[in-house]
């Protein structure tokens, strides 16, 4: 089963996520609510996939994204950009997200994200 880690500070994101997530299939879904709980989580369990917003408290996402692309132990992790605004993707891009989606997250656009990785 492929463990997906959804990082996002809003609790009704996530567990929207959760629930589009699991009707694709056999993943098994772990929240977080900032980028310094999800970096937590990674160093310590094997993810196959990163949802990660990227405004959030304490750490947000493209310092994350930043952390993982540049640590060889987690570089080659999929990540992928959730925000409101397309403002940063081409940021997001160029530190090695593998996708931005915009939210709402339609289901079509993440099940086309999750089923490459």
């Amino acid at each position: 089963m492929k463990k997906i880690l959804v990082v996002d500070d809003d609790m009704i994101n996530r567990k929207l996520l959760n629930v589009l997530v699991k009707k694709m299939g056999d993943y098994e879904i772990i929240e977080a609510e900032n980028g310094m709980e999800a970096l937590n989580i990674i160093k310590n369990e094997p993810i196959d996939m990163v949802l990660l917003d990227i405004i959030m408290p304490i750490m947000d996402g493209m310092d994350l994204l930043k952390i993982l692309k540049g640590d060889d132990a987690f570089k080659n992790i999929p990540v992928a950009i959730l925000t409101t605004d397309d403002s940063r993707k081409n940021e997001a891009l160029s530190l090695g997200a593998v996708n931005v989606l915009i939210k709402p997250i339609k289901e079509p656009e993440l099940r086309n994200l999750i089923t490459q990785f």
